[in-house]
């Protein structure tokens, strides 16, 4: 009971570096979906938002939707196979949501670090059962701010896991951000699609330990 509420935070920012300054008006109707480009099995899309743009990655991953969920419930794993991953912990968990504190450390640029809370859910379906986690910035309930890291105050996402085989996942990444400070441009213009990416391959990689297997079939 306690590892399910590990859900997906840890990749949250993994592919995010590139979302520009936050806007103070109001959040607008997000825009239309646009496919971006389908590389390495993971077919990326872009909507613009009020701050700047949310990104969706969706990709297949070669294990049971309970499997992959056990996979990216294992927090205490991620800086070992997560990109850019320095630091990853619980702070608390609150009935049906968990609270967590990561700090990225991606190249040429700064550390930034997050708070988010975490909800999770997941329901039968035809072929197994499918898992969505939420997530979203709530700083206030974990560490202060510290110097040399650059703070990121909106980091909001999602994971949808859903089985399209006994032993297929169809994966949907959803990402929206504002890194803060100053990147350059020739980051903001390839640093999400690289991030994203790479966090797929990793995720592929690591489902295959098989340390998971027993998690997955308690879920199941």
């Amino acid at each position: 009971m306690r590892r399910r509420w590990r859900a997906v935070f840890a990749a949250v920012v993994a592919g995010a570096f590139i979302a520009g300054p936050a806007a103070s008006a109001p959040e607008a109707t997000p825009g239309e979906w646009k496919f971006i480009s389908n590389k390495d099995g993971v077919a990326l899309y872009r909507r613009q938002r009020t701050a700047s743009y949310e990104s969706k990655a969706i990709g297949e991953i070669a294990a049971s939707s309970a499997l992959v969920h056990a996979m990216l419930s294992d927090v205490e794993s991620y800086t070992s196979f997560m990109p850019y991953t320095a630091e990853c912990r619980v702070v608390k968990r609150e009935g049906d949501s968990l609270v967590a504190y990561q700090r990225i450390s991606a190249p040429l640029i700064s550390d930034r670090d997050y708070t988010v809370r975490v909800r999770w859910s997941s329901k039968a379906v035809e072929g197994g059962k499918s898992y969505f986690s939420k997530w979203e910035t709530e700083n206030g309930l974990g560490p202060p701010e510290k110097s040399g890291i650059v703070r990121v105050k909106l980091c909001d996402g999602s994971w949808r896991l859903e089985p399209i085989g006994p032993n297929a996942t169809r994966a949907t990444y959803t990402i929206y951000t504002d890194s803060g400070g100053m990147i350059p441009a020739f980051i903001k213009n390839t640093g999400s699609q690289i991030g994203i990416r790479k966090m797929f391959a990793a995720i592929r990689k690591q489902v295959l330990d098989p340390k998971y297997v027993t998690e997955a079939k308690a879920k199941d």
